[in-house]
């Protein structure tokens, strides 16, 4: 009778252990985001690019701007050695764990806030490794409103 209560016990745990497995690998994968996005408002260069795997990318908001993790830090260490860092503040957050064996692949999506900007997004996929969550690639982009699509589209071709 005690084992049988036991076993019923062990069984419906399961799905809640499971739930805060995934709620732990999700916010280990939001704690490498908030570490890079708080290193850049510092301009703190060195804490900023060791939130990217090695073979990393950065893709900004302009069409030319998709830039391997050399490419980006040469871009970025120049502004970050004068004290100058980016503000973008989480506003919202989707983080996805692929639902593979490894569990080692996770992407996300935000709503960021920037005094400059307003509203942005960024999104992006991360992989785990021997040192954590990094980033793999990191897209940042302006959420354009859909009344207001075709006139920033003239705008575009305009140039």
């Amino acid at each position: 009778m005690i084992t049988a209560a036991l076993m019923m016990l062990q069984v419906s745990a399961a799905p809640l252990q499971a739930v805060a497995a995934v709620e732990a690998e999700t916010a280990s994968v939001e704690r490498t985001l908030d570490a890079m996005h708080a290193a850049a408002s510092k301009a703190d260069g060195e804490a900023y690019f060791a939130t990217f795997t090695t073979d990393g990318r950065f893709i900004g908001t302009d069409a030319t701007e998709r830039w391997t993790l050399p490419e980006f830090r040469a871009y970025a260490m120049p502004y970050f050695s004068q004290g100058k860092g980016w503000t973008y503040r989480p506003v919202t957050r989707t983080v996805t764990i692929a639902a593979i064996d490894c569990r080692c692949v996770a992407w996300f999506d935000e709503v960021l806030d920037n005094d400059a900007y307003g509203t942005t997004r960024g999104s992006g996929v991360l992989r785990l490794t021997d040192d954590g969550w990094k980033i793999e690639q990191y897209v940042l982009s302006f959420p354009v409103p859909n009344d207001k699509a075709r006139a920033v589209v003239g705008v575009i071709k305009a140039d």
